[in-house]
């Protein structure tokens, strides 16, 4: 099933960002991470995949590329604001894994008072915390495409 031609938030933003190494190479320019070669060395993956994820997302508008020398051109890649909207998602990723796949070398703290920075959803009217369990999801008639 083409989820891309389905009015489909999910399966739209995984024809984004849902192939292979593209979510590691969002980790490393969360982390940092901006010029080819060292995406490369960091992430393992093959140049020409790895060029073709970062193509990808420049033309998405959640990379955007910097020209840092002229002779050869070199760019660096940076996140976007549309690219920057995506830290909590990827942050809740590393969340899941740490605790059901024990991964987790890495813990993110909080540069104003230290403590281990956890994903948290919460209501934007009453602050409460929510889970699956809390929400109901409710189908926008104009996303659809269909009018009253």
């Amino acid at each position: 099933h083409d989820w891309t031609r389905v009015n489909c938030a999910v399966g739209s933003t995984l024809a984004v960002i849902g192939e292979r190494w593209t979510l590691l190479v969002l980790r490393e320019t969360f982390l940092g991470v901006r010029r080819f070669e060292q995406l490369q060395r960091h992430t393992g993956v093959a140049r020409n995949i790895l060029s073709d994820r970062l193509n990808t997302l420049v033309l998405h508008g959640i990379l955007r590329r910097e020209l840092y020398q002229d002779r050869p051109e070199r760019y660096e890649y940076r996140l976007t604001e549309k690219g920057l909207d995506l830290y909590p998602v990827l942050l809740t990723i590393m969340d899941w894994g740490s605790k059901h796949l024990g991964g987790g070398a890495m813990r993110l703290t909080h540069k104003g008072c230290g403590a281990t920075v956890m994903p948290h959803l919460a209501c934007p009217d009453c602050g409460e915390q929510v889970t699956a369990r809390d929400v109901r999801a409710v189908r926008e008639e104009a996303a659809l495409g269909q009018t009253s």
